[in-house]
Order: structure tokens, then sequence, then C-alpha cells
């Protein structure tokens, strides 16, 4: 995959030309991957993150990095606002996971600020079918609606984070 060319292994960036100050950005980490874990974990997501880590890309996984006793949410929003790039591996399940489309969420949001980049990857699955959130996303939505009502809004947020990703030009693994 052709995704390392597109990262350095550098922990800093100098802000742009056009601003006044010469301010830099320190990352905590090059890459933050997240990814439904019951499905790419031991597989892509772990061939993925031996790459990353061969080439000296310093890389939050939330297996390795997760400190034993703290509050994961947390620790993850501070991975993810700590990150340079983020490597969103959507597979067939990954709309059922609620802590994946807030973690996804607080990507997206952290992308609008200018902050992070993210690469989106589409472990087989057809990009369009997350965009339009049909099949296995339109389902896991549906049950999102019916078993979050109360939090209707956090739902909808999943939906634009997901549709926001989707649109972003990233590697179709049907295609490999």
């Amino acid at each position: 995959m052709a995704l390392m060319g597109t990262m350095g292994t550098k922990s800093t960036s100098s802000s742009s030309p056009s601003s006044s100050s010469t301010s830099v950005c320190n990352y905590e980490y090059e890459v933050f991957l997240s990814f439904r874990g019951v499905e790419t974990r031991k597989t892509f997501t772990d061939h993925l993150y031996t790459a990353l880590k061969k080439k000296g890309i310093y890389t939050f996984r939330d297996d390795e990095q997760l400190e034993r006793g703290t509050f994961i949410n947390e620790e993850l929003s501070k991975a993810i606002k700590e990150s340079r790039f983020a490597i969103v591996i959507i597979s067939n399940d990954y709309a059922s996971s609620r802590w994946c489309l807030t973690e996804l969420a607080e990507i997206v949001e952290c992308m609008e600020m200018k902050k992070l980049t993210i690469l989106p990857v589409f472990h087989y699955v057809d990009p369009s079918d997350v965009r339009n959130q049909r099949g296995t996303f339109a389902e896991a939505f549906a049950k999102h609606e019916e078993r979050l009502k109360e939090t209707i809004a956090d739902v909808e947020k999943w939906r634009v984070a997901l549709t926001k990703v989707a649109n972003i030009a990233g590697w179709d693994l049907r295609d490999r």
C-alpha cells in the first residue's frame, strides 16, 4: 500500500507561510488508527500497524497505548487531538459500533479545525454504501436510532461524520 509515502516520521510541522507567527504544532502521534476491532484487529489493522512501526511512524492503536486504569474515552480523545493523521479503516460493521462512531465524530471535528488529516481505508466495503449509508450501514443506523432516541442528535452527528469521511479519497481494498 502506498499509504506510507504520505507520512513522514517527524513529529512537528510548521504553520502555514501566510501566518504571522512561526509557531510549531507538536504531535504526540503521527497516526491514530480507527477501526472496528472485532473485524480487523488481528488481520489488516495489525499488518498496517506493524508496517507503520517498521517505518518509524509513531502510531496510536487502542490496545497498546491505553494506560491501564484510565478512562478510555478521555485517553482516545487526547490521542486523536495529538495525532497528525487518522487512518480510518471502515469495515462492514464499523457503523454498528457506537464507540467507533463517537471516535469518528471527534476525528472529523479535528479535521475541520485543520489539525488532522483523515486517510480512509474502505475495508472490502463500497465507499458509496458508506457515503449513502446503505446495506449494513443503514441497518446499523436504524438500530442506533431505535436504541438512542433520547440522544438522536449524537446519531445524526455520526451520520454526518461518516458521510464526510466517505467523501474523502481513500483506498478501496476491493480493488486489490
